[in-house]
């Protein structure tokens, strides 16, 4: 079993940053790929980012690409979003998850088992 707590979230003007936290605890992180998500309000929940195991490979949504830094430290067993030049439309619940099956399609939803219970960020213009 795979537990994950996000943090970070808050409030921030247009322009600003945050940056996420999604720790974790339970089975050997280190070997899981992860990935952030987020979902707005009526909406459904979207791919973010994502990082390879080791850490050495990245993948983004194109619309935050260049804003958006997806990194993990796995001796602390956490893994970071950091966030920068928010803007409205950035405004969500975001979420960390564990693919403890090494799915392919790491945009996907479906390929995530573990999930944290979610970060509200919110972006004011």
């Amino acid at each position: 079993q795979v537990q994950l707590v996000e943090s970070g979230g808050g409030l921030v003007q247009a322009g600003g940053s945050l940056r996420l936290s999604c720790t974790t605890s339970g089975r050997a992180f280190d070997n899981y790929p992860m990935g952030w998500f987020r979902q707005a309000p009526g909406k459904g929940r979207e791919f973010v980012a994502h990082i390879t195991s080791d850490g050495h490979n990245t993948h983004y949504r194109d619309s935050v690409k260049d804003r958006f830094t997806v990194s993990r430290d796995n001796a602390k067993n956490t893994v970071y979003l950091q966030t920068n030049n928010l803007k409205p439309e950035d405004t969500a619940i975001y979420y960390c998850a564990a693919n403890s099956h090494y799915f392919a399609n790491y945009d996907r939803v479906a390929s995530y088992d573990y999930w944290g219970q979610g970060t509200q960020v919110t972006v004011s213009t």
